[in-house]
């Protein structure tokens, strides 16, 4: 770690962040547990949250499993925030994972369940992305896409994805999507699912 991170402007940035990651407003009022219910979650699942952040969705999750939920998250500082949320909670289930989404540290059909919350249109390489979360779900597995929808109006500096083009790069990376959801004017949630061969 370089010391900028503890200078104080580095600290208000990091406790900023944090402030936003955890806004339900930022993502589009849906909490998890309401995510969580749109798709077949059994008590012995393994879950994985890319880009679990501050641990919005792997903290509820890990409270409707008894399996593993992996948190995996590029920023060890996030990563820390979600081990103190588990230790808080007497949350024993979640274990965190440093890594990044296109090189994902798991063995493959390890995980039940794959969540992404608003974190892949930062990838610079989607389909890579994809080919990793389909080798990681277990047969049968399902993948959960929440995003925000691109605008006609949409300021470059925040990239963002379409529903169509996501759901095409999905079937493109060999999942079968079985619901497609606009909560609102500007987020959507796609489901798919890994199928047995």
């Amino acid at each position: 770690m370089d010391n900028k991170e503890f200078s104080p402007k580095g600290m208000a940035h990091f406790a900023k962040k944090v402030e936003f990651l955890d806004n339900p407003k930022r993502r589009g009022d849906i909490p998890p547990e309401q995510l969580l219910r749109m798709f077949p979650v059994n008590k012995d699942d393994t879950i994985l949250d890319l880009g679990a952040g501050t641990g919005y969705i792997s903290i509820p999750a890990a409270k409707i499993v008894d399996g593993l939920v992996y948190a995996l998250d590029i920023d060890t500082n996030m990563l820390d925030i979600v081990n103190a949320k588990a230790n808080k909670e007497n949350i024993t289930n979640v274990q965190t994972l440093q890594g990044s989404i296109d090189s994902i540290p798991l063995n493959d059909m390890t995980v039940d369940i794959v969540l992404a919350s608003l974190v892949l249109h930062e990838l610079m390489d989607l389909p890579t992305a994809l080919k990793q979360i389909k080798r990681v779900l277990k047969s049968s597995g399902y993948f959960v896409c929440v995003e925000f929808e691109k605008q006609e109006n949409h300021n470059a500096n925040h990239p963002r994805i379409t529903s169509s083009v996501m759901e095409q790069e999905m079937k493109n990376a060999g999942l079968s999507v079985t619901q497609v959801v606009h909560p609102t004017d500007f987020l959507y949630i796609i489901v798919a699912k890994k199928e047995e061969h």
